[in-house]
């Protein structure tokens, strides 16, 4: 009997979790996003935070560590069907992940449910993602929208008034070229009178 003994077995050998959890985090560190089942993500979720809170260090021994625990694997991208490295997957952990989330304090992955099932057990999908990469423009945004609320009242009333005093003096120049124009005629039909 297995009591209280913690952690999922995952139908796997011990070295086989082990691999499967270091291969899921390298791909999430590398693509910022993966799909998986939710009992693989709920197992690999607190040791992808806690390579990030290390990475966060930003130390030679910190990086040795994670080095340790994750291995350092190569980025690998194709381009016009030749293989190009773009760098290791503990050096964007250090350089990009790291300093991204300085000033957070945890929960630097969430796990969102897919409504789809895999194909062949039935098992429910998840999406295991990194926060961040995308929340900072939207806090941003809304914090333009409201300041851009408050002010606009403001402007809508100066460029009313400006489109008032603007309509005003159209009008008053459409009345005096008028003004004009019938002085022209009577002077120019007066003289033809004459």
């Amino acid at each position: 009997m297995r009591h209280r003994v913690a952690g999922r077995q995952l139908s796997r050998t011990k070295e086989h979790r082990l691999a499967m959890r270091r291969n899921l985090v390298a791909s999430l560190f590398q693509h910022e996003t993966i799909s998986t089942t939710i009992e693989k993500a709920k197992e690999v979720k607190p040791f992808a935070e806690k390579l990030i809170t290390t990475a966060k260090k930003g130390t030679l021994a910190a990086r040795r560590q994670a080095i340790a625990m994750l291995g350092n694997r190569d980025i690998i991208d194709y381009e016009d069907g030749q293989r190009v490295r773009k760098g290791t997957v503990i050096g964007k952990l250090f350089s990009e992940l790291g300093p991204r989330y300085l000033d957070r304090p945890g929960g630097y992955t969430r796990i969102i449910r897919l409504s789809l099932r895999r194909l062949g057990d039935n098992g429910q999908l998840v999406l295991l993602q990194l926060v961040g990469a995308d929340e900072s423009p939207k806090k941003q945004a809304k914090k333009r929208s409201r300041k851009k609320a408050k002010e606009e009242p403001v402007v809508v009333q100066q460029v009313a008034q400006d489109q008032a005093t603007a309509g005003a003096e159209e009008i008053a120049e459409t009345a005096e070229s008028e003004q004009a124009a019938e002085t022209q005629e009577s002077e120019g039909q007066g003289g033809r009178e004459q």
